[in-house]
């Protein structure tokens, strides 16, 4: 019987490995499928076209190109992600980690906590919080401000969203980073020190260079998350007139308060093909990062790499 490099033989392997893959099947590759041939037709909720759809081949694809409010929420999808993760989460998390650093005692500990504590909480729970927050009458945030009768839902939704997935998502970034920090060598940030070297010298040249890898994951999936987060939809439902309707929105908009299942499976296609440019553009710089990394362990450099452009900064 053929064997395997841990020894359980092929036909032990594959009865071990099944019950994932067949729940993969069933949970991930099926209704993949299924939404792919969906999007080729003009199935509904109700009505004719659910009891006999029709393939309808590539309309729903170009409706879905040339409708204004398709491109109007992608334009807010993008608004969102650079908002709400790329500038929100990755840099508000790294700057808490960074400030934290060398910070020990109750302080460090409340504030890590209340920031995992806002990203374990359920959404719905989250979304009231929120709500009670910004409530034109009688809203905290307006109690805090004085100013009595501001809609910051209405007046700002898009900013309003942006802040909320700010503050709830800032936690996975924040966790992420701190491990980064800890493969930082001490040696190096001292080496840094003693040349002379300042906290933002050490930051970029020593730091900065060392866990480009961690950043880059990280930007990775808190974009694609944010990308297809549905939370705020509990705070906005898309408004006001679609001035926070985002891609997820959009998509449960038409498919489930619509009606248009297969124009909704069409768009939900597209927004796999719009994650997967995301990956594929972070996997890029991602290699590219590797690369640049066995170079400069081939040049023999890579022990006193990360300490040598702080040191060359400051000299200059």
């Amino acid at each position: 019987m053929n064997t395997d490099a841990a020894g359980l033989g092929r036909r032990r392997a594959v009865g071990f490995v099944l019950p994932a893959l067949v729940l993969i099947g069933v949970f991930l590759v099926f209704p993949a499928l299924w939404t792919i041939y969906l999007g080729l037709t003009d199935y509904r909720l109700t009505g004719l076209a659910a009891a006999d759809p029709q393939v309808v081949g590539a309309d729903n694809y170009t409706a879905a190109i040339g409708d204004d409010r398709f491109r109007t929420s992608l334009w807010l999808s993008v608004q969102y992600v650079l908002g709400s993760a790329v500038i929100g989460q990755a840099v508000l998390g790294f700057a808490l980690v960074w400030t934290l650093r060398d910070r020990r005692g109750p302080v460090r500990r409340i504030i890590e906590g209340l920031v995992l504590l806002s990203w374990i909480l359920p959404s719905s729970v989250v979304a009231f919080l929120w709500i009670a927050l910004l409530d034109r009458d009688g809203g905290t945030l307006n109690a805090l401000l004085g100013t009595p009768g501001a809609a910051w839902l209405l007046d700002h939704p898009m900013l309003s969203i942006i802040v909320f997935n700010t503050w709830r998502g800032t936690a996975f970034s924040m966790m992420l980073y701190a491990a980064a920090l800890e493969t930082v060598p001490p040696s190096h940030l001292e080496t840094a020190r003693l040349a002379g070297a300042s906290a933002l010298q050490q930051l970029r040249d020593v730091v900065l260079p060392r866990i480009k890898g961690h950043v880059l994951t990280n930007m990775l999936l808190i974009s694609l998350w944010t990308f297809n987060d549905f939370t705020p939809f509990l705070i906005t439902a898309g408004g006001p007139e679609g001035r926070s309707e985002i891609l997820p929105f959009y998509v449960y908009t038409t498919a489930l308060r619509g009606g248009q299942l297969g124009f909704g499976a069409a768009v939900s296609f597209l927004i796999l093909l719009i994650n997967l440019v995301f990956a594929l553009a972070y996997l890029r710089l991602l290699r590219t990062r590797d690369r640049d990394r066995g170079r400069d362990h081939g040049d023999g450099g890579g022990a006193v790499s990360g300490a040598g452009p702080a040191i060359r900064g400051t000299a200059g």
